[in-house]
């Protein structure tokens, strides 16, 4: 052990020590942060034995927790106890109901208290509440419409006044709509979500929501008003110009549960009393945007006291339809930052251009006053020519516009209700006098992710790609994973989604968004097994079943489980793992998979002009084969963890004649593979395809093919997300580092140096001569290649998960300095609690600090030193000569 090692714990004073005694001894433990499904007092719980955790806080060193209690009941104060479990146990994370089977539509309340391995005991926590989902038969609401054909563009408004005769006690609102929603209640929003019920496999399951609507409704009379999109269901969708993908009819279904004070309930449901008309909103589309004219206001047609005129018109009821009803089990997209105009420029066209100053989701809120009749519109770009002209040709067919025609009168407010664009930059047409900076305000809007990491170095550049990955993902994680938010595509398409999910799991709390996205996987998947291409599936039939984009079956839901220690997840996507593998093995001939389509390493480096073959082209199938091993090889882990051995020994005798068919097709008796790129290097090392006295040599190989490149990478989308790590595994992190901080094309770091604020689609999206790349696939917000950012939380602040204890129970604490780095620190809120890892270089000294959250331990393996460490939770400072 190097004699210079030091190590202590945090350090207080005596003072703070004196004056906070007494409230240090009151209580050594406290529990917080409880959830119920990942989720935080949810309305629509289907699970029948839902699963709580909770995260403990304690100032004392290496807290464990010993046992814990949890009772359970019907009334806020627990008075009438309907469960209690009391277990000497560690659990705290995913603990499942295991009482009494619980009724659907009934709101539960819970709490629990723990006591630590030191004989602390906490007290009660604060009771939260779980309510249950309805079931089929709960359901008495009508699906309503429009009369007749739905053919208009417009958006439908739907309107029911109804009188409550005492005074409400509770009252719970259940809506799901065919398209999409926006409903009020006396003139009021109901919920600041967005683009509900959300998109998911329509044709075989719609979400619906929960709203406790008690404070918007009164005695008397009230009225519900609901306007409708096209959305996802019944607009533009997918390519080919496609429309009315999952049905040619919008509509509505809602559900009003009221009950007095006295006991007694009455239901409002949405049938063929309800009426319906049109409104502003002339047409709105996902791609195209949203055309508003306010001269068409019904004022106060979501209000009580409206006078229908002729053009409101009974509803029609549909009949049932077989898609299932879920519950909710994803967040809701919502708004978030907000961002002031930077300033209004005239480009070299003459176009009246706005710059927000980051390339967002979301959409423009714009302030106007004008003669009535006058139309303004607001086009949305990501970026400007070399010349300073808008650029717009990225975006294909998609209009990207919102168009709003003013009534006349006072000042008004716009923004969209159905429709969300991709921009930096925004072009205003037809503006009414002077157009100031406070007139517009861009919002992001994006699924409720809290966020989880931070992550910060040294180096600015670093610092500007870790803000472009996290801005991707909020832009792209918009009710699915989508590709890209701009132009007439935003699918979830599933080789991007694999890439990038556990960075993603790094940077906010994903568990509900991609255990919901994942029933989406399961829905879509063929008959057969193989996986579409997107999900969920817009495109043909046969658009399906590509190594890297299908393998997006099992490798999301391991990445789930090691990051959140959901063993749910894996129960609920295993038959889909499943599937997917004998799938490939169906197609497989003597065990390789060498048939199919396959997108192969998706945007890999070509040079425009190839004459000496530097275009780093990998074999699809020698790819298909590396992931035909991965997938296999997660199946397995998926088999042991839920006890499946049966699956486990045969998958694991199959994996061996998959990696020697592997062998025997691809790789030379002395180790060089048919296709000597990076990427072949890197999934052969990565999914242990080699034997093992083959595998430095490789990598080797694949470091020599680097410095080929003048330090550069050429990895498209299924390489590069390995890239880094395989050569830190391999004793190569010098050369990792050269290539994360390599500023000029192909680089992670040329597009930051170019004045990106997203990850790009492609790593030149915009030319070192300040052209563009093809404009027929050129985003500028494109989450894959941000899936570096796995690597720099795990090396360069050195926060791993360890999969034998997932969710951080056991956490690996490595960080690997390096490029010449002199400081980093990352946080990560698990569901244990806040990690920390922060590092200094300075005067040949190398100090860190690390934090591990109650119940949880620490293995830290400190660089440049033989000391290992294995600690519990607490904070610890390590420092030596370095």
């Amino acid at each position: 052990m190097n004699k210079n090692f030091r190590t202590s714990g945090t350090i207080t004073t005596l003072a703070l020590l004196l004056l906070f005694s007494t409230n240090v001894l009151a209580q050594k433990i406290s529990v917080k942060d409880l959830t119920v499904e990942h989720l935080v007092n949810p309305f629509s719980i289907d699970n029948p034995k839902p699963r709580f955790s909770w995260k403990i806080i304690s100032d004392l060193k290496n807290t464990k927790q010993g046992s814990y209690e949890i009772r359970l009941g019907t009334t806020v104060n627990i008075d009438k106890v309907l469960w209690k479990a009391s277990v000497n146990s560690d659990q705290s994370v995913l603990v499942s109901y295991d009482g009494p089977g619980l009724s659907s539509k009934t709101k539960y309340y819970w709490q629990v208290r723990v006591k630590d391995n030191h004989g602390n005991a906490s007290a009660w926590s604060p009771v939260q509440f779980f309510q249950t989902g309805l079931k089929a038969e709960d359901w008495s609401a009508k699906w309503i419409s429009v009369a007749g054909k739905d053919t208009s563009l417009a958006s439908p408004l739907f309107r029911k006044e109804f009188n409550l005769k005492k005074e409400v006690k509770s009252a719970m609102a259940y809506i799901t709509a065919k398209g999409l929603y926006e409903a009020n209640i006396n003139g009021g929003r109901v919920s600041d979500a967005y683009f509900a019920p959300g998109w998911t496999s329509y044709k075989d399951h719609i979400q619906y929501q929960v709203y406790d609507v008690k404070q918007s409704l009164k005695k008397g009379a009230n009225v519900i008003g609901v306007a409708l999109g096209d959305g996802w269901y019944k607009g533009r969708i997918g390519f080919s110009n496609q429309k009315q993908f999952y049905g040619d009819t919008r509509a509505l279904l809602l559900q009003l549960e009221v009950e007095y004070t006295d006991g007694t309930t009455e239901t409002i449901i949405s049938d063929n009393s309800w009426k319906t008309g049109y409104g502003p909103i002339l047409a709105s589309n996902i791609y195209d945007g949203e055309t508003y004219d306010a001269r068409l206001e019904p004022q106060g047609w979501n209000n009580i006291g409206f006078k229908e005129n002729t053009s409101w018109k009974p509803v029609q009821e549909l009949a049932n339809s077989p898609e299932r009803l879920v519950g909710m089990s994803g967040p809701q997209v919502s708004k978030h930052e907000t961002f002031k105009a930077l300033k209004i420029f005239k480009t070299p066209k003459g176009e009246t251009v706005v710059d927000f100053g980051q390339n967002l989701v979301g959409w423009v809120i714009l302030k106007a006053k004008g003669a009535a009749g006058t139309k303004i519109t607001i086009s949305h770009a990501e970026v400007l020519t070399k010349e300073g002209n808008f650029y717009t040709t990225n975006l294909r067919s998609a209009k990207q516009q919102n168009n709003y025609i003013l009534k006349g009168g006072t000042e008004q407010v716009f923004e969209p209700h159905f429709s969300f664009q991709g921009f930096r930059y925004v072009k205003i047409d037809g503006y009414p006098g002077e157009l100031k900076l406070e007139n517009l305000t861009a919002v992001a809007v994006y699924s409720d992710m809290k966020t989880s990491g931070k992550f910060t170095t040294s180096n600015p550049l670093l610092n500007q790609l870790q803000h472009n990955i996290s801005w991707g993902q909020k832009g792209n994680f918009v009710d699915v994973p989508t590709d890209c938010p701009q132009r007439d595509e935003r699918l979830g398409w599933t080789g991007d989604a694999q890439a990038f999910a556990t960075t993603a799991a790094y940077n906010m709390d994903v568990s509900g968004f991609f255990t919901k996205w994942l029933k989406d996987v399961s829905a879509d998947q063929l008959p057969n097994g193989s996986v579409p291409f997107v999900v969920p599936n817009v495109l043909n039939q046969n658009d399906a079943g590509s190594a890297g984009w299908a393998d997006v079956a099992t490798i999301i839901p391991w990445d789930m489980y090691v990051s959140y220690g959901d063993k749910g997840i894996l129960e609920a996507q295993y038959g889909s793992m499943k599937k997917w593998v004998d799938y490939i093995s169906s197609v497989a001939k003597n065990n390789l998979w060498n048939t199919g389509f396959h997108f192969g390493d998706w945007l890999f480096y070509r040079p425009n002009d190839d004459n000496d073959g530097r275009a780093a082209v990998t074999d699809k199938y020698m790819i298909a084969q590396t992931f035909y091993a991965h997938s296999t090889q997660l199946l397995i882990n998926a088999a042991k963890v839920l006890g499946k051995t049966d699956d486990a020994t045969k998958y694991t005798a199959l994996l061996e004649q998959i990696k020697a068919a592997y062998i025997k097709e691809n790789m030379t008796p002395n180790g060089k593979l048919i296709s000597n790129t990076q990427t072949a290097y890197v999934l052969a090392l990565q999914f242990d395809m080699l034997p093992e006295n083959l595998r430095a040599q490789a990598a080797q190989r694949l470091v020599d093919n680097v410095k080929d490149y003048g330090n550069h990478l050429t990895t498209g989308f299924l390489g590069t997300p390995y890239l880094c790590h395989v050569l830190s595994r391999f004793g190569h992190e010098d050369v990792a580092y050269n290539l994360l901080l390599q500023e000029s094309y192909p680089s992670w770091l040329y597009p930051v140096k170019m004045g990106a604020t997203t990850i790009w689609e492609r790593w030149d999206g915009i030319k070192q001569d300040g052209s563009f790349q093809t404009a027929d696939m050129n985003s500028f917000n494109h989450y894959a290649y941000g899936a570096i950012g796995d690597w720099m939380y795990k090396n360069i602040a050195g926060i791993n998960p360890v999969s034998a204890q997932p969710g951080y129970k056991t956490i690996l604490i490595a960080p690997r300095p390096g490029g010449k780095l002199t400081s980093a620190s990352a946080e990560l809120e698990t569901v244990y609690g806040t990690v920390k890892s922060s590092w200094t270089i300075a005067d040949g000294v190398f100090k860190l600090d690390v934090t591990v959250p109650a119940n949880a331990t620490a293995t830290v393996i400190l660089p440049k030193n033989d000391k290992k460490e294995e600690i519990g939770s607490g904070s610890y400072h390590f420092e030596y000569k370095y």
